[in-house]
């Protein structure tokens, strides 16, 4: 065997900063600190009971075995009934592909549709993983900056800017992680029809606070979505997601679903249909309780001089700028966690144009939030008077 049996495209992985923080974190927990955990996206309430209860259902009436490699048929039609009542789109089951979380969903898209080469353009900042999914699907991930003065949105002109003869795809995140930032329709129909495929990650819709969330698939019928059940439903444990894709990629994504992953769990399934048909109401209740949390946190962090020049309108996070503090917001968010025991998402791990940032998320409680914001006061003073300042790259 060669002395390094591992292959380039795997070593090239650059690790998840906010699982990197958070394992820290854990550590800390379990010798004693009471960490404040504000690095994940992870909603703190409970899945809501009529998914809990469909899922045991499930499970006591056998339903432990193989699927449909696409997903279920119930689960399918249910998916293409919330699209068509929500944002007014026809979708038929066979483009539904479920999966477990959207990961996977991603993955498979961008297998399907790169060669050696092929671009994928990408907001700066950006969800973290994205550059290494399609670094590992072969592609190039290709960057247009976002500021934080324009609310960190697309600019389709830029965009247009970069789209070269090997531009292949365009993934889209709204409402957005990190940033929290909405795309408004004319945006995202602008988008829409730029040339490459338009891959539209679509898993925080549901937590959206001022104006209206659209997909893309109101725009553009050929386009791809990837959704869940993690966000706006309290599920991430569940692994439940899909991707809505065009006909073009069914019948490789089919393919793909049967080597790869056969198929998916069928009681979660039944938790999917239970959430889309019964759990409305609770999804809702969380929405408001968040918007909520995001007033808190926002006026907070203003307070302690950090800098959001416009407020976020979905999802769950603060990007918050963090310049007057620090120019390296790695170093700076693991001394947080050490001095305040406050986990946080340095900015870097979102792309070079968020370095000097810091991401907040705000689905801990409010509780938390106050007691998190007043530990960042106490050790942001004794920063400022020399009492906490460690210059060593953790």
């Amino acid at each position: 065997m060669r002395d390094d049996p591992v292959a380039s495209h795997a070593r090239a992985i650059s690790p998840f900063l906010a699982m990197e923080v958070l394992n820290r974190a854990v550590a800390m927990d379990a010798a004693g600190d009471r960490v404040i955990h504000m690095e994940v996206g992870e909603p703190d309430f409970p899945t809501p009971p009529a998914v809990v209860e469909a899922a045991q259902r499930a499970l006591k009436d056998g339903r432990t075995r193989y699927t449909h490699s696409q997903g279920t048929l119930e689960l399918r039609e249910a998916i293409c009934r919330h699209h068509a009542a929500r944002y007014g789109v026809h979708v038929t089951p066979d483009r539904v592909f479920v999966t477990a979380g959207s990961s996977p969903a991603i993955w498979m898209v961008f297998s399907a549709l790169l060669e050696p080469g092929d671009q994928v353009i990408l907001p700066d900042p950006h969800y973290a993983c994205y550059p290494n999914v399609v670094r590992f699907c072969r592609g190039e991930p290709v960057f247009v900056g976002v500021a934080e003065e324009r609310g960190f949105r697309l600019d389709p002109d830029a965009v247009r800017q970069r789209c070269g003869p090997r531009a292949k795809a365009l993934l889209v995140n709204s409402p957005a992680n990190p940033t929290g930032a909405v795309l408004p329709g004319e945006t995202l129909g602008r988008l829409a029809h730029l040339g490459p495929v338009v891959v539209s990650d679509e898993i925080y819709h549901g937590l959206t606070y001022e104006g209206e969330e659209h997909s893309v698939l109101e725009y553009n019928p050929d386009a791809v979505v990837l959704n869940g059940f993690s966000k706006a439903f309290a599920m991430t444990g569940w692994r439940l997601g899909y991707a809505i894709v065009p006909e073009v990629l069914v019948r490789p994504l089919q393919k793909m679903a049967q080597n790869f992953f056969v198929s998916p769990n069928d009681f979660v399934q039944a938790a999917g249909v239970a959430a889309l048909r019964e759990a409305r109401p609770d999804a809702e209740r969380m929405r408001e309780v968040f918007a909520g949390r995001r007033r808190v946190i926002v006026d907070g962090l203003r307070r302690l001089g950090f800098g959001i020049a416009v407020e976020p309108t979905g999802a769950f996070y603060v990007l918050a700028n963090a310049r007057k503090f620090t120019g390296n917001s790695y170093r700076f968010a693991f001394e947080i966690l050490e001095h305040a025991k406050v986990g946080v998402t340095p900015g870097i791990d979102f792309g070079q144009n968020a370095e000097g940032y810091i991401r907040f998320s705000y689905a801990a409680s409010t509780e938390q939030i106050e007691e998190a914001l007043a530990r960042l006061q106490r050790f942001l003073a004794a920063r400022r008077q020399g009492g906490h300042h460690d210059d060593r790259t953790p």
